[in-house]
């Protein structure tokens, strides 16, 4: 090849990359752009629970590694409480009677979305992982936890007027140093344990620990008595005066009645914005 016909070769590449980039330039200026989905937001009457009442205490357990499954579950952004309004205000109002009897109520968990709940089903179902047995079932068998009614595939938690639901006595002292402690990194302690056993949180004793997967876990055990027993009745009385029914497995299980979405399972994730306004 002569330096001339080296020369044209060099421009006609030229021209024929400038071309392409052109067309490229003009094609995309017309392509539409790739955007995630934005994600759910909560309907307006959905509020969070610090915005009613801020002096009830917050211990959101499955934003964080130390719950059943052992790790933040999916849909859980930040350790806050949603509630629709009514159940909220309802709550406001508990604690109102609970701190002049010199408690305050603690709540563990409150709007749950669909895809945490699908969440805890592939859990349970993978019957190899049983890191948390000690602590959270120690006497029932994983292949038993949905034939006993622990895990569902729906939760009325998702349609925002549950919570799960402790009381603390005031002042409030996160933990006692003679028990185990409850966080993350400590050693698992059978969660149906005598209380001076079992993991605390700065809760009284309610008889068995938040998320005990165990028959003595149902509200109106009859081997649940003296002091346990009082606590169990005095947050059933307290939540039952403002409109929440207790569930019988789980005394810690309270649903606010009427609900403003009976059939309605959301998916928004738990998170300040979902129910920025």
């Amino acid at each position: 090849m002569t330096r001339r016909e080296g020369a044209v070769a060099v421009a006609v590449r030229g021209v024929v990359v400038a071309l392409g980039a052109a067309l490229v330039g003009a094609a995309g200026a017309g392509a539409p752009t790739a955007r995630a989905a934005p994600e759910p937001a909560a309907p307006p009457l959905f509020v969070a629970l610090r915005s009613v009442d801020p002096t009830v205490l917050q211990d959101m357990r499955y934003a964080t590694e130390h719950n059943f499954v052992g790790r933040p579950v999916d849909g859980y952004r930040q350790p806050v409480c949603l509630l629709t309004r009514p159940a909220a205000r309802a709550l406001h109002r508990a604690q109102a009677a609970m701190l002049r009897r010199g408690y305050t109520l603690k709540v563990y968990d409150c709007y749950r979305p669909q895809r945490a709940v699908d969440h805890f089903v592939r859990w349970a179902e993978d019957l190899a992982d049983e890191r948390t047995k000690a602590e959270h079932y120690p006497r029932v068998e994983k292949a038993r936890l949905f034939a006993d009614g622990y895990i569902a595939a729906r939760s009325g938690h998702s349609r925002g007027s549950t919570v799960d639901v402790t009381l603390v006595r005031l002042p409030y002292a996160p933990a006692l140093p003679h028990v185990p402690p409850y966080g993350p990194g400590a050693p698992p302690a059978d969660c149906a344990a005598p209380a001076g056993r079992r993991s605390t949180d700065g809760s009284v004793d309610m008889g068995t620990a938040f998320d005990c997967f165990d028959p003595l876990s149902r509200t109106d055990d009859p081997r649940i008595q003296g002091e346990p027993r009082a606590h169990r009745d005095l947050l059933r009385a307290a939540l039952g005066a403002q409109g929440f029914v207790n569930l019988p497995e789980e005394w810690w299980h309270f649903t606010h009645r009427p609900e403003p979405f009976p059939d309605t399972y959301f998916d928004f994730p738990v998170a300040r914005r979902s129910v920025a306004r």
